[in-house]
């Protein structure tokens, strides 16, 4: 991923905005992509400075990302700085699976943990419709999404969804060792908070309608990254994606009040973010380093 700039004196980095663009602005735009090594760009900010990061990384050198490196643990220890007490990182990641599977997901998820985070959830992104059968073992349909926070989440707003049944019920309650279930009449919501395992289906049209997005290797569903944006953060927050590719985070952030900063080392995809965000007619600027 190239060289890794030497840390900037804290003084100097406290002053320095992540939406700041290179020039001195009066009035900064919502959003902001930028191309280059993400670590690099990390190390400009003040600590603290983001709400929540909701990415993707190329984990397992399943997909050619243009011969470019993924310092994992360089990453994560940026990420921890400029994450704010009480904000959120989603890190949604598979495992290779080729003579078993690689187990990367955990390991990744365990130096979090070693670094500060709290494993706040361990929620599973269920593919609807995904076509990779397996000879051996059943097919598989998932990657894991970490939800790591720096201390108790300052935010969750939790997404609905209707009950089967609503209305007074006797319901068992307090079950002593003996094993008898004594009943009690209980309420019955309308909606109940959502499990942790959450379903999208995926391709064009499920992922999302825009073509271009599929010039990109490995796009997540905009969804995806819309309920958890909805769910850890508020209007205004600050929303990063240090591994923006194809712009799904940013476009959701930013079609919903978000702040929102995307980082590629690819002036490809970061081409392909702009677009995107451009379609929608969003407010964001660029730094492609010229």
């Amino acid at each position: 991923m190239g060289s890794i700039m030497p840390p900037i004196e804290s003084a100097e980095r406290e002053a320095r905005s992540p939406l700041a663009a290179a020039t001195d602005q009066r009035e900064q735009p919502s959003g902001r992509l930028i191309v280059g090594n993400c670590v690099d760009i990390m190390r400009q900010w003040r600590d603290g400075a983001i709400q929540l990061t909701v990415t993707s990384p190329p984990y397992d050198q399943l997909r050619d990302y243009q011969g470019y490196d993924f310092p994992f643990e360089a990453i994560a220890d940026e990420l921890y700085r400029v994450t704010a007490d009480g904000g959120v990182v989603v890190w949604v990641v598979g495992d290779r699976i080729k003579s078993g599977r690689s187990l990367t997901s955990f390991r990744q998820a365990l130096y979090f943990q070693e670094i500060g985070f709290s494993a706040h959830d361990v929620m599973i992104y269920q593919k609807k419709n995904t076509p990779f059968m397996r000879s051996n073992a059943y097919t598989n349909a998932y990657e894991m999404m970490f939800v790591m926070s720096k201390g108790k989440p300052a935010t969750f707003n939790p997404l609905k969804e209707p009950t089967q049944r609503h209305g007074y019920e006797m319901l068992p309650h307090n079950k002593l060792p003996d094993g008898v279930n004594k009943k009690t009449l209980k309420e019955l919501k309308r909606e109940k908070t959502r499990t942790n395992i959450w379903s999208y289906a995926v391709g064009l049209g499920g992922t999302t309608s825009d073509r271009i997005a599929f010039q990109h290797p490995a796009v997540f569903p905009e969804r995806l990254a819309l309920d958890h944006i909805l769910s850890w953060s508020n209007e205004d927050d600050l929303v990063l994606d240090p591994m923006c590719g194809s712009g799904t985070t940013g476009k959701m952030a930013l079609l919903n009040g978000r702040r929102f900063i995307g980082i590629d080392i690819s002036a490809d995809y970061v081409a392909i973010a702009r677009q995107r965000l451009a379609d929608c007619g969003l407010d964001f600027a660029v730094d492609d380093g010229s």
